[in-house]
């Protein structure tokens, strides 16, 4: 699925310092965009914005400008010199409301969740252009009820059956240097690569024990939603080149189809891809076919909406009983 010339950084083991003296020609200055004091102002500012509990350092959001305003430039210059190592992420579990388990989140530190946010405003732009039409996962200008209206829109297409498959929240992939080499394909400064390398496997603190982190996409982090969109975005565009029509959002993605046994298919092929393909893990038992009635689209919800405490609130489940009614 990779291209070879995808894989040249993988076999050749260049080492981080090589990388920053010899960094590629064709697009030298992402870096120096993403490092600029307007694009790293307008971060400071959605980091302090979004608030949040702090990291493994104790700053809080609100003290943002306060560190930026002091530190900035020299920051800036140690990410430029290849000298920027990320503090670990801090641990913690929140119970789920109205469901069994927990949720694991992870706490960047605000200096890192500047740089994160920065580095998402300069390659957002790059990636909006080649994502599927059916992609409404932490998107500008999407939402889970647009997301739903697009089903719904599918459904008065005749597509009245579904496969839906959740994927594990800690978005557990295995093999590391296949998204590296899927984020080559578009971003081709190497510096970047590594930068993004470095923060998503910085390490978990959880109580006074660090870990390494082996595999997964923790959620919580400013960057890690758009890197795992982009990894998905193979899902995306190759189920839509077998021109099955793909609605996702957060971890949940709605295959549509005319038929129950089309839909069955579709839910054994779909999984065959996303593990084996793409290596990612699939929630035990979340994958199933339902029946889809427009009635069902009454409740704003249905499907992808979240709950009074922004947890999923599977409104899907409900459709189950549809057959029963005729529609399908």
């Amino acid at each position: 699925m990779i291209a070879e010339q995808d894989d040249k950084h993988a076999r050749d083991h260049i080492s981080f310092r090589k990388i920053w003296k010899d960094r590629d020609d064709e697009e030298p200055q992402l870096l120096e965009k993403i490092l600029s004091r307007d694009n790293l102002k307008s971060a400071c500012r959605r980091v302090k914005a979004s608030g949040g509990a702090p990291g493994v350092d104790g700053m809080h959001a609100e003290e943002a400008k306060t560190w930026f305003d002091e530190n900035g430039r020299e920051f800036m210059v140690r990410i430029l010199k290849g000298k920027y190592t990320p503090r670990p992420v801090l641990h913690t579990e929140v119970q789920k409301k109205g469901e069994a388990g927990v949720l694991n989140i992870t706490v960047s530190t605000v200096p890192d969740r500047i740089i994160q946010q920065a580095i998402v405003q300069q390659i957002m732009p790059i990636y909006e252009q080649i994502f599927a039409d059916g992609n409404y996962c932490n998107r500008p200008g999407r939402s889970a009820q647009a997301a739903g209206l697009k089903v719904l829109e599918y459904t008065q297409q005749g597509y009245t059956n579904a496969a839906i498959q959740n994927l594990s929240e800690s978005f557990a992939l295995e093999n590391f240097g296949q998204l590296l080499n899927i984020l080559r394909r578009n971003i081709t400064d190497e510096r970047v690569i590594q930068i993004i390398k470095r923060i998503l496997k910085s390490g978990i603190m959880e109580g006074d024990t660090l870990t390494a982190c082996k595999e997964g996409i923790l959620q919580g982090g400013t960057l890690a939603p758009l890197i795992a969109n982009i990894y998905l975005n193979e899902f995306d565009q190759e189920f839509a080149g077998r021109g099955v029509p793909v609605v996702r959002y957060a971890g949940d993605i709605v295959l549509l189809a005319k038929s129950r046994r089309a839909a069955e298919r579709l839910l054994e092929t779909s999984s065959k891809y996303l593990e084996g393909s793409l290596r990612l893990r699939v929630n035990e038992n979340s994958g199933r076919v339902i029946c889809i009635c427009p009635e069902d689209f009454k409740d704003p919800d249905f499907l992808f909406g979240k709950d009074k405490n922004g947890f999923p609130a599977r409104g899907h489940d409900r459709s189950a009983v549809n057959s029963e009614h005729g529609c399908c």
